[in-house]
């Protein structure tokens, strides 16, 4: 079932895409608009105040598990190893399904941006790394068709964004403000 408006959604909204989507960005600005709990997965997965130091397996599922058991949330991330848990308890996904050259662009943009950003890690600054750039370089276009697929799949509401103009439209549409540097 496919729609156009957040408020089709419900309470607890999945916001799945590529690395630099804008996904974290969304859910802040979804969360403010609606004064939903937002849960940014990258910021459970690694440990504030590092360079994205992973955090213990163990730890990070039962972050992740005890915040898909709340009534409302809007959680930004991927993690296809916790996604069915995740989407069980959705109640609607939205994809940013953007292109591998516009992730790697919005990646590089955000290293070289002085400041805190939504979804980042409390006490870290963004840095270049290669690693990512080959990530986004390589595993985007596999992972955005398998991305796909699933959400294909999905018999709940969901929203399709596929270009940076149907994100665009959303927000204007939607009234949603993308948060600032500050949060």
């Amino acid at each position: 079932m496919r729609l156009d408006r957040l408020d089709d959604l419900g309470p607890r909204i999945c916001v799945l895409g590529p690395s630099g989507s804008g996904k974290s960005t969304l859910a802040q600005a979804i969360g403010n608009a609606r004064g939903i709990p937002v849960v940014h997965l990258d910021q459970y997965r690694h440990l504030e105040g590092t360079q994205w130091e992973l955090r213990p397996d163990e730890q990070f599922e039962r972050l992740h598990d005890a915040a898909v058991a709340s009534e409302r949330w809007v959680i930004d991330g991927n993690y296809s190893k916790l996604m069915p848990q995740r989407l069980a308890m959705a109640t609607g996904v939205i994809l940013l399904d953007i292109s591998t050259a516009r992730s790697l662009a919005r990646y590089v943009r955000r290293t070289l941006t002085p400041g805190p950003r939504a979804g980042g890690l409390e006490g870290t600054r963004d840095r270049l790394s290669w690693d990512m750039v080959h990530f986004i370089s390589v595993h985007t276009r596999p992972s955005r068709r398998r991305r796909r697929e699933v959400f294909e799949r999905l018999e709940i509401p969901k929203l399709l964004l596929p270009i940076p103009a149907a994100v665009s439209d959303f927000y204007r549409n939607e009234g949603l403000v993308a948060p600032t540097q500050d949060g």
